[in-house]
């Protein structure tokens, strides 16, 4: 882990515990008088979780090794495959597979899959579920790609063409999300 990866979750802790200490959840003597000034009591909370958050986000955006290409996670005789990422971040590829399905658990993380060249025949499903995270798909132009989602403060960006075209397969996409994302981009 890097410097400022630590750091950057020192300080969103320290702001969770200074709230939770404010909002009487915890009691932390020392904690509740580190900033004992009336203007400071939300301020302090606010700044270290800002601070932390922005120090976490710029470690995942400096070290790109942080994206770690993984082999596929296909199953017996090729079914549905579970894709799980927590505080960290793979990135998935299918080069010339057949896609049967999947499931993609992203917490605080995040999780690439690139099936554009994947072998999809028929239609298939994408199970997404994110909590402070995101996922990143690529898919196919031949393929339509047809979208459910269940959002809380955070949602699903589809860049793909919304005409369905005839006979050829589609990919459902189901995403639940809470405080996260999923895009979805053609070629």
């Amino acid at each position: 882990m890097k410097a400022r990866t630590f750091v950057g979750i020192t300080l969103f802790v320290a702001g969770i515990l200074k709230l939770a200490s404010i909002w009487d959840i915890i009691h932390l003597d020392w904690f509740e008088n580190l900033f004992a000034q009336r203007w400071m009591i939300y301020l302090t909370p606010i700044l270290l979780i800002y601070v932390g958050i922005k120090l976490l986000i710029e470690s995942f955006m400096r070290d790109r090794d942080q994206w770690l290409r993984r082999p596929l996670p296909i199953g017996d005789e090729g079914k549905r495959i579970h894709c799980s990422v927590h505080y960290g971040a793979d990135e998935y590829v299918y080069q010339g597979e057949t896609f049967k399905g999947a499931r993609l658990d992203a917490f605080c993380g995040g999780i690439s899959m690139d099936l554009r060249e994947a072998v999809i025949t028929e239609d298939e499903e994408i199970d997404i579920h994110t909590f402070l995270g995101g996922v990143e798909l690529y898919v196919p132009s031949t393929v339509n790609v047809v979208v459910k989602s269940r959002s809380f403060i955070g949602g699903v960006g589809n860049e793909t063409d919304g005409n369905p075209k005839p006979n050829v397969p589609s990919l459902h996409i189901v995403a639940s999300n809470f405080f996260g994302g999923v895009s979805i981009k053609k070629n």
